[in-house]
């Protein structure tokens, strides 16, 4: 499935979690894994963080870029009591912006780059890619949960 494609459906699929009863949100994929709660709250920060990369390299040239310490944040933003609806809103309306932006960038992006603290140079095209895989590999993570 290409990258634009991927974005938008793993953005459907994701938001219908958003409105799941509060005993499923409990439940977690594996001992002493993240609820499905942290999960999506992790999912819409990470919307933000990516979406700033990926502004990042199409604005300017060669920008440099931190790492972000998900469990960090999971913690000092206290994942577990973070009001979903909040998430939900920044999910998609950030998920809108990425998708925009790549229709508009996604052709050619191999070639504008920025440098990772901790990967080094990517590719914007890479980040696009990243976005949608990530998100792809968490839906799987709730899947199996939903299934336990």
């Amino acid at each position: 499935m290409e990258t634009i494609e991927l974005l938008k459906t793993t953005r459907d699929k994701t938001l219908a979690f958003y409105d799941l009863p509060e005993s499923e949100l409990a439940k977690t994929y594996g001992p002493g894994k993240w609820s499905i709660r942290q999960i999506l709250n992790h999912l819409a920060d990470t919307e933000i963080v990516l979406n700033e990369r990926i502004r990042r390299a199409i604005a300017e040239l060669h920008p440099f870029v931190v790492v972000f310490d998900q469990e960090r944040w999971s913690e000092q933003l206290d994942y577990n009591t973070y009001p979903l609806a909040i998430s939900k809103a920044v999910f998609a309306a950030v998920r809108t912006s990425i998708i925009y932006l790549a229709e508009k960038h996604y052709a050619g992006s191999e070639q504008k780059t920025f440098f990772h603290t901790a990967a080094g140079i990517r590719t914007l095209q890479q980040e696009f890619d990243k976005v949608a895989q990530h998100n792809f590999d968490h839906i799987k993570q709730i899947e199996i949960a939903l299934a336990s």
